[in-house]
């Protein structure tokens, strides 16, 4: 057995000395799995020795942040909860602030105090990093972090200049005042049968004053429990005992994730940086709260939505090797699909599923969910899972086939059935008929991966009756919905028939249903030009009257007006960027993508991509307000899922044995070494100097280095850059002017 060079610490250590590291979390039990695998690849490789990547850790990871910015920051716990704040503010005014646990809000905020004196925030210099928040003082110096699969807050306090420290929780969310001789404890409103309890991080006297809880400097800082008092006061216990190894646990975790599983370094040290914040925010969503599962975003779609769930797969879990994780959630899922053959959603995955209800209300959500499927065992070779999900696979298209399908086989839905399904006193947003163009596409994706599955379940009946449907579909497809005159693919046709002619940018997710190579160039041309600004993609042409420049302005429209009428949706960037470097445009797609790696780690919430953005700045401005949720899964998975699967190239079929790489680097990035996990082995991964060296090692599976090829420039991209704002003179939406402004 050869040795393992241990990034973390720069020491050449055995498997053995590794795995003890890491054996004391059972967080770790996944990334034990890489570990296993590195040394055994490295042990039994032709290489002497591993492979070293130079990495960024945690703790190199930290972005300052100046009081005039007052960033937005959120944790989670992994299970059920997690903290949002700003990292200058004193008082929470967003709802959602502070801590929360299972879709309850349980503490808004708290302030602390050093010898009875207030700690301002707006004072202190402020450090976020992706396991903790530090805020530091002349006085001070306060570490905010939560605990892996624990209700548990804790608030270091250390480096006191005084005699005491002092900690006063904002009682907005809480009742039932509890003075113990150790603690504070309270109700929280909207968790009424739980308590939250409050002490000290050491045990020490303890005085109050007021619900002002305030202890000696030696304290150290203090602790939040939320459950049961049993519960809080095992958690208490547990932490004062092993909190410094619960802590190293997640951090490790963390470290992980970016220094062996995806080990990422460039000569672009913002790249590096900004690549392995959206690695770690975008884990921060994979969470335990109802069974395996990713939130949609936070903070108020901090449950599991289907839809969502399937789109930032690719980017959460099998770009970053994380199939394990994968298997579990498709096989959780699972058991959640509407099985009664008398409802109309029979053979539906949830679109959306909280801990109150289950609803079934997407067609979108299911044929994700088997694509996505399929998909994984293109990354891990594995398809011992199939025994267990097939049966659904089968309801799922049986269903569809036998009851929501049309003469030419396209399938059909309800109005607000997509993606674009806001709906306002019942009536659509965006109403898309009942044959919307990225529906077909992934009912057409639906049929043939599950003709795969079946082919590999040796159903030869289903695979090929599937497949027959997905041939019709396509060659239909095509002759209904492409304009080439118009160089429009159609959104959707209506119920009569008809064709909807509005601009959106579903179409780019139609390409596999068209042979044209060049009308697909010329439409992605067409919606860069019409739709990418350089802020995100936008859901509607300016040039229509139904377009809202504004996500949020209250005082002429709902929100829900414009969500998905104009807005701009960051998620829709990675197709968008997919198909400019699939077409040789790889130097406009970068931009896009450095522009979003600059949203992650100078604007909004650190290290996140926001939901939405405006399409149009306000006035005065150059740049757009974000909007939405302050971390949205699809928009950081698809953010790592171009980086993984177009810029680097990397598209892996384990199923047919073939592991292709086909770079797209900018040039701007003229160094790169990264490493990812391909089954049961190591796709190492280099670039320098014009080369590249691609190695698979501990995988029986053939490289396919596609490597790039100069060419002549492509006339149909000629002059492509971003869409500018161009308003019209007059929008119908800013037709009456409200005040006071709308609200829900």
């Amino acid at each position: 057995m050869e040795a393992i060079y241990d990034r973390s610490n720069g020491r050449v250590v055995s498997r053995h000395q590794m795995m003890r590291k890491y054996r004391f979390s059972v967080v770790m039990k996944h990334h034990y799995l890489a570990l296993l695998i590195i040394s055994a690849l490295i042990s039994c490789g032709t290489a002497h020795k591993a492979i070293s990547i130079r990495t960024l850790t945690v703790d190199k990871l930290g972005v300052d942040v100046g009081v005039d910015e007052n960033r937005e920051y959120s944790y989670t716990d992994k299970k059920a909860g997690f903290w949002y704040g700003r990292t200058h503010q004193d008082s929470p005014t967003d709802w959602y602030a502070g801590w929360n646990q299972a879709k309850r809000r349980i503490l808004s905020d708290y302030t602390l105090m050093v010898d009875g004196k207030v700690l301002a925030r707006k004072e202190a210099q402020v450090c976020v990093y992706p396991d903790r928040l530090e805020r530091r003082w002349p006085v001070t110096t306060e570490t905010l972090s939560m605990v892996d699969n624990r209700e548990l807050l804790s608030i270091i306090v250390d480096e006191v200049k005084g005699d005491s420290i002092g900690i006063v929780l904002n009682e907005t969310l809480l009742k039932d005042a509890v003075h113990r001789k150790d603690a504070l404890c309270y109700t929280p409103q909207e968790s009424e049968k739980k308590r939250l309890k409050l002490v000290p991080l050491h045990p020490v006297m303890v005085s109050f004053c007021g619900n002002r809880m305030q202890v000696p400097a030696s304290a150290g800082g203090f602790l939040i429990a939320y459950g049961t008092e049993e519960h809080c006061d095992s958690l208490i216990a547990g932490y004062r005992k092993e909190g410094n190894r619960w802590q190293a646990g997640r951090k490790a975790r963390m470290d992980s994730l970016i220094m062996v599983s995806n080990p990422l370094h460039t000569n672009l040290p913002e790249l590096d940086k900004a690549v392995d914040w959206i690695t770690l925010t975008m884990d921060e969503l994979i969470t335990e709260q109802q069974g395996k599962g990713i939130y949609a975003g936070l903070p108020w779609f901090n449950e599991y939505w289907g839809r969502d769930m399937f789109i930032a797969m690719p980017g959460a879990t099998l770009v970053t090797g994380q199939f394990e994780v994968t298997k579990e959630i498709l096989k959780d899922f699972a058991q959640l699909q509407d099985r009664d053959t008398a409802s109309v959603t029979c053979g539906r995955i949830p679109n959306r599923a909280n801990l109150e209800d289950i609803l079934y209300n997407t067609a979108d959500g299911t044929p994700r969910y088997v694509i996505e499927a399929e998909e994984l065992l293109r990354y891990s070779g594995d398809s011992s899972f199939l025994h267990d999900i097939y049966p659904s696979v089968v309801l799922s298209i049986d269903q569809s086939l036998l009851h929501h399908t049309d003469a030419k086989g396209y399938l059909l839905h309800e109005d607000a059935d997509t993606w674009m399904d806001v709906k306002r006193n019942g009536i659509a947003g965006s109403p898309r008929g009942n044959r919307a163009n990225d529906i077909q596409y992934l009912w057409y994706r639906q049929l043939e991966a599950g003709a795969h599955l079946a082919r590999l379940m040796a159903d030869s009946a289903h695979a090929e009756t599937w497949h027959r449907a997905a041939v019709r579909l396509a060659r239909n497809f095509e002759a209904d919905y492409c304009n080439k005159d118009s160089i429009l693919i159609y959104d959707h046709l209506n119920a009569d028939g008809t064709p909807d002619l509005q601009y959106r940018p579903n179409q780019l997710y139609c390409f596999d249903l068209i042979s044209d190579d060049t009308f697909k160039q010329r439409v992605t041309r067409r919606v860069w030009d019409e739709l990418v600004y350089p802020w995100g993609v936008a859901s509607l042409a300016q040039w229509d009257l139904q377009f809202h420049p504004q996500h949020e302005n209250w005082n002429y429209y709902h929100k829900d007006d414009a969500y998905h009428n104009g807005t701009v949706w960051l998620w829709n960037n990675g197709i968008a960027m997919q198909r400019m470097i699939e077409y040789g445009q790889q130097e406009t797609a970068w931009k896009l993508f450095k522009n979003m790696n600059r949203q992650a780690l100078h604007e909004g919430a650190v290290g996140s991509l926001s939901e939405n953005a405006d399409a149009h700045p306000r006035k005065g401005h150059s740049w757009p307000n974000r909007s939405g949720t302050f971390l949205q899964a699809w928009s950081n998975s698809e953010q790592l899922r171009v980086w993984y699967q177009y810029f680097l190239g990397i598209r892996p079929d384990l199923m047919s044995g073939v592991v292709t790489v086909e770079p797209k680097l900018p040039a701007e990035i003229t160094e790169l070494q990264t490493s990812v996990r391909i089954g049961k082995g190591i796709l190492y991964y280099a670039y320098k100097n014009g080369k590249f060296d691609v190695r698979l090692v501990g995988e029986d599976a053939k490289v396919n280095l596609i490597l790039p090829q100069g060419s002549a420039p492509n006339p149909i991209f000629e002059g492509v850059d971003f869409c500018q704002p161009h308003p019209l003179d007059h929008y119908p939406c800013f037709n009456v002017y409200h005040d006071p402004p709308l609200t829900y």
